[in-house]
């Protein structure tokens, strides 16, 4: 296949490197001392530091020639590798590359919901293109971990079966397994919110809380997770996969989450600003959070542990203080939950 990667983040370099064992892969972005540090010393500094790239990976700091790599090719596929918040303006510029009827399958990586409007990747793709087209590959995963050719299992999820089979045909090699989901809207929940809890186990676990209070958290986070998704229109069996459990434990429990170390950071004492200037990188959990609460009170769907979290991120209540508010909730049956 001819596949081009925008977004020469972690994520899309991970995605990009493993995507071109097997297939002839372009990566763009925009940072041309990463482009060229991929090119010369196949190694990603700012954000896969160490990890060497496999040797037949290109890049390309042209959108335009980037995109036009994977146009006109029966076998192809646009991966777009940017977070949330610059898939819309991507989607824009591909649109002045080509009309849609031209355009290959589409895949995007970003979790998350969009700032301002409240919408799903599909639904910023759907409202750009005019109408409903291709999907997300999502789940359990760490970038530096597939960049590594570590094993891993992924969601591709579309409600388009060509888009779910252009996803598996790029992907589905090495240690790196795909399998297939119709429903995009809850793979999409569960790769968001996630993040979310991720925020609240860190804190739990920077405030030295237990195994106990983190298992309790975890699960009482895929129950507001559900909530959230089948409001929404998702089937509830969805977040019981890995675009749900899976993404969650890894995201809730692994040192590599970047919302995880949030949570810890916000434990110690520091601020929301000091904490995103040391991750260096974005963090969706604390961009989703709001948008998420605010979701949720439209919608009626009761979501305490986002509650909480959003009080401890913007509204100056301490860590300590938002878990005894999780904990002075009244008692209720687990399925009334």
């Amino acid at each position: 296949m001819n596949i081009t990667v925008f977004g020469a983040g972690a994520w899309g370099t991970a995605v990009a490197a493993h995507m071109s064992f097997a297939h002839d892969v372009v990566l763009w972005g925009r940072d041309p001392s990463v482009l060229e540090s991929i090119a010369g010393h196949r190694e990603n500094p700012r954000y896969l530091a160490g990890i060497k790239l496999h040797p037949s990976l290109k890049v390309q700091g042209d959108f335009s020639l980037a995109a036009r790599h994977s146009l006109d090719n029966s076998a192809a596929l646009w991966v777009l590798g940017t977070p949330m918040g610059a898939l819309r303006q991507t989607l824009e510029h591909l649109l002045q590359i080509a009309p849609i009827e031209q355009w290959p399958p589409l895949v995007w990586l970003c979790k998350g919901f969009e700032v301002g409007t409240g919408l799903m990747p599909h639904q910023v793709v759907e409202e750009v293109l005019g109408k409903p087209y291709g999907g997300a590959l999502t789940g359990p995963s760490f970038a530096a971990e597939v960049a590594r050719g570590l094993p891993c299992a992924l969601t591709a999820a579309s409600a388009d079966e060509p888009t779910r089979q252009a996803m598996v045909q790029a992907a589905h090699h090495a240690a790196l397994r795909v399998y297939e989901l119709d429903d995009l809207v809850g793979a999409e929940v569960g790769g968001a919110v996630k993040n979310i809890m991720a925020v609240a186990t860190g804190i739990c676990d920077g405030l030295q809380l237990g195994l106990n209070a983190r298992a309790a958290l975890i699960t009482r986070g895929m129950a507001e997770i559900k909530r959230l998704a089948v409001a929404l229109g998702a089937q509830a069996e969805t977040l019981n996969g890995l675009s749900g459990f899976g993404d969650l434990i890894l995201t809730c429990t692994g040192d590599l989450s970047r919302n995880r170390r949030v949570g810890l950071m916000l434990a110690q004492g520091k601020s929301l600003d000091t904490i995103l200037k040391e991750l260096g990188q974005v963090a969706e959990g604390v961009k989703c959070a709001p948008v998420v609460k605010e979701l949720a009170a439209k919608l009626g769907v009761d979501m305490p542990i986002t509650a909480a979290v959003n009080a401890v991120l913007f509204e100056g209540v301490s860590p300590g203080e938002g878990v005894l508010r999780l904990l002075a909730r009244e008692a209720r049956s687990e399925e009334a939950e």
